[in-house]
């Protein structure tokens, strides 16, 4: 049922998961983390990839490779150069090479920080790999770019279950799906027949 197991690699009782610092203050936060696993004696250890904006020779296979052995990891985020048009976010890459769909996203007040809103609670996911996500854009002509949304049946189905079965899991009452059918008619509206 749903998509949530055990991280794969474990050895001598430890599991490895593998940090991606990235760019930015992803390698000041994954620091923190790792101190954090350290000092309460998580049995984790990290696998340090360097993946950045900067793109270097492998660095993402390597990163592909690790993930895959050991079945998680951690990720600062990968600044995208958007001085070049024809450069993919490594973020984009990542997701799409090692299929990861789905965008979870939990969000809840807490209660020791003053808010405008009180409890809440709302958990949002989203399609990672397809729709407005997937990456797809050119510039058709100077100051004309077209951006692609491609949808598919079998991902909105895939989308679609992994958030009831989220919901199943976590005991969420209810499960909300938003759209935009009233403008891409086709797109959006594929995603209200499938549902």
């Amino acid at each position: 049922m749903c998509c949530f197991q055990q991280p794969l690699a474990k050895y001598g009782g430890r599991h490895t998961v593998v940090a991606l610092p990235g760019d930015g203050i992803g390698p000041e936060m994954i620091e923190h983390i790792k101190a954090i696993f350290h000092y309460s004696h998580a049995p984790i250890n990290f696998e340090t990839v360097q993946v950045t904006s900067e793109q270097q020779e492998g660095d993402l296979e390597i990163a592909i490779m690790a993930i895959e052995r050991n079945g998680v990891a951690i990720k600062g985020n990968i600044e995208t150069k958007h001085d070049d048009p024809n450069f993919k976010s490594r973020n984009v890459e990542l997701r799409s090479r090692l299929d990861l769909y789905a965008n979870i996203l939990h969000c809840v007040t807490i209660p020791t920080v003053p808010t405008k809103h009180k409890n809440v609670d709302i958990v949002l996911i989203r399609e990672n790999t397809e729709g407005e996500y997937s990456g797809l854009e050119h510039e058709t002509l100077p100051g004309i770019v077209e951006s692609i949304k491609i949808v598919t049946k079998p991902c909105i189905e895939r989308i679609a279950r992994m958030a009831l079965e989220y919901a199943a899991i976590n005991n969420r009452k209810k499960v909300t799906a938003v759209h935009k059918a009233n403008i891409q008619k086709l797109g959006d509206g594929l995603f209200l027949q499938v549902l």
